[in-house]
């Protein structure tokens, strides 16, 4: 896992122009702690970070190619799956290779396929290549949209990276944010190629994105295609065991150690049993990791979102599965760190996150890190396979609104903050009930629809595709900053494109065959687990109960009111007044998680220094 960024520009040469390429890279360091290198010559300028996983000594970046009409530079991030059985097609195709690398089979891939190489690949990437011989920039980046890749035009080109901040490093990007980057900080919906910063774009997962001096353009290489699903039940059940063994196996492919995120829920367990059975076979152990928070064994109180602590269930699997098995306990103290919110919200390059979640998250992967350089994660079952308690609500079903924002209404979701707790001014000029229904009309308006299906199966199908394509990607780029930002790197089978698009298009009358959530990942992994964690009901990322928590927060909040910064630009000041005044044992969750995003956007806006226009 790495960390790309590149400048290219037809009206001027390069050379020498190293200390905006420089500044980029440095920025991504945390992404690849290993090595650095840039590579310039005419209109572009190439940089790269390296978290060395396969292939220690060879895979260095920027990686070149010397062909008789000129050179062929590629920076890239992510791992391809399938590397060692492209590495034998491109052979048998007169290709030869100096390294055991993905990185080198990826860029001969290029030299045999162009830009067709993208439906070849298996795995999760965003790279960049720079052709001599065509003056043309490649970004294509893989189709779930695993790792992130953004780019900003300029006047004679575009300078992109694996994250924003790394663009914001060259002088010829400007931090600005509209009334339509605002509304991220509102509503949990993010259009397709969209940021919050004005000029800002996202490469679209599935997505081609070429450069030349006639300008930008974009091809689709992968959609999540609606087709008629013929297996029967017991097919099905198991042709998707086969193929998330099958992806386990590749996903354990790595020259450094490598560990499972454990919470004791169905999708990490399902993992680890697959994971762990792959390395008894060869008769080495597997490492699991578990969060949980100090004192909650005692004082734990199940809800209708959290109906169960992980810490037993996790412990019940590893003892299972045979896995060294550690818990990371935090307390309220390493929660509500400032220092430790401030590198979260540098490391989201937003304050639209998900507060103590992220931070929690934040500070396992952190403790992971020194044990381990590659987890596998459990992130993405949920929305495969149906897994949210909201798509189960006949509220949230029959809404014509994104799911998530239904079930944060009525209560069904832990991430809700008050409408209130944001400027008046603010609500009014960013609009967002507005801009988020018609997102919802045009992302609907992709769906394809099968002729036969029923009214409440072709609702699903709209519910499912809404997820896989919307909010699935906010997740993942969450799990990637996160992370990232300690030099991590997170794999997720689920996310394997072939699974995705088989379980899509089995109906919703099977993937609920057994009368709940992830019936078809149930089936298909019952045999491995213990009982326990086959009847778990969905318990979704935890957050500390502990009221010290709230009160640390109406403490920072206290000093931030002390203040006259431009957070009152975006956050009310009457309404942090009156939650800061709230007793500590009445603070609601909406309303704590409500002073973790103003605190946020206050770190934000102090880091960044955008250019706020309303």
């Amino acid at each position: 896992m790495c960390g790309i960024t590149g400048w290219i520009a037809f009206d001027r040469e390069l050379n020498g122009e190293n200390t905006p390429l420089e500044a980029m890279v440095r920025t991504l360091t945390n992404r690849g702690p290993d090595a650095g290198g840039t590579w310039i010559d005419g209109h572009a300028a190439l940089g790269h970070r390296r978290l060395s996983i396969i292939d220690l000594a060879g895979g260095v970046q920027p990686m070149q190619a010397v062909t008789p009409g000129g050179r062929v530079v590629l920076t890239y991030s992510g791992e391809v799956y399938n590397f060692t059985e492209l590495r034998d097609e491109l052979r048998r195709k007169g290709h030869h290779f100096r390294t055991s690398s993905d990185t080198e089979v990826v860029l001969n891939a290029f030299l045999e396929w162009g830009e067709a190489m993208a439906e070849r690949l298996n795995g999760m990437f965003a790279l960049a290549v720079w052709d001599t011989r065509t003056q043309r920039l490649t970004m294509i980046r893989d189709r779930l949209g695993i790792k992130p890749l953004f780019y900003y035009p300029t006047a004679d080109g575009v300078i992109f990276a694996s994250e924003p901040k790394a663009i914001f490093a060259h002088p010829l990007a400007k931090p600005l944010v509209s009334a339509r980057g605002l509304r991220e900080f509102i509503a949990f919906h993010r259009p397709p190629g969209e940021t919050i910063w004005d000029g800002l774009h996202e490469v679209v997962p599935g997505t081609v994105v070429t450069v030349d001096r006639a300008g930008v353009h974009h091809r689709t290489y992968w959609r999540l295609e609606t087709r008629e699903h013929t297996d029967d039940l017991e097919t099905t059940v198991g042709r998707i065991g086969e193929l998330l063994d099958d992806t386990v196996a590749r996903q354990l492919v790595a020259d450094v150690p490598t560990c499972v995120l454990l919470s004791g829920g169905l999708d990490s367990s399902a993992i680890t049993a697959l994971a762990a059975a792959r390395r008894a076979s060869r008769g080495e152990p597997l490492d699991t990791f578990a969060i949980d928070f100090a004192g909650e064994s005692d004082s734990f109180v199940a809800n209708e979102v959290h109906g169960s602590r992980d810490a037993g269930f996790a412990s019940e699997m590893a003892a299972h599965a045979g896995t060294r098995h550690a818990e990371i306990v935090l307390s309220p103290a390493d929660l509500a760190d400032p220092e430790v919110r401030r590198q979260v919200v540098i490391a989201r390059d937003s304050p639209a996150g998900l507060g103590d979640m992220d931070v929690s998250l934040y500070l396992l992967f952190r403790s992971i890190r020194e044990h381990s350089t590659v987890a596998l994660s459990g992130e993405a079952a949920d929305e495969v396979f149906g897994g949210y308690g909201w798509l189960h609500n006949p509220v949230v079903q029959e809404s014509e609104m994104f799911p998530w924002i239904t079930a944060g209404m009525i209560g069904a979701t832990p991430n809700t903050q008050p409408a209130e707790m944001y400027n008046l001014d603010m609500l009014i000029a960013t609009n967002p009930l507005e801009a988020v229904a018609d997102g919802y009309r045009s992302a609907v308006a992709e769906i394809g629809l099968l002729e036969n299906e029923n009214a409440h199966e072709r609702r699903m199908r709209v519910l499912s595709h809404l997820h896989l394509t919307r909010f699935l990607r906010m997740m993942l780029d969450r799990k990637d900053r996160m992370s990232m930002a300690v030099g991590l790197e997170v794999r997720v089978p689920f996310c394997d494109h072939r699974l995705v698009e088989y379980v899509y298009n089995t109906p919703w009358s099977m993937k609920t065959y057994d009368g709940r959530e992830k019936s078809l990942l149930r089936g298909a992994t019952r045999e491995l687990l213990p009982t326990s964690v086959v009847e778990r009901v969905k318990s979704p990322y935890p957050v500390t109960q502990d009221r010290a928590y709230g009160e640390a927060l109406q403490q920072q909040a206290k000093q931030l009111l002390g203040e006259d910064g431009p957070v009152f630009e975006i956050v009310s000041r009457d309404w942090l007044a009156e939650t800061v005044a709230t007793a500590p044992g009445e603070l609601a969750l909406a309303a704590r998680n409500g002073l973790e995003r103003a605190l946020d956007t206050s770190i934000w806006l102090d880091a960044y220094r955008p250019e706020i226009r309303m």
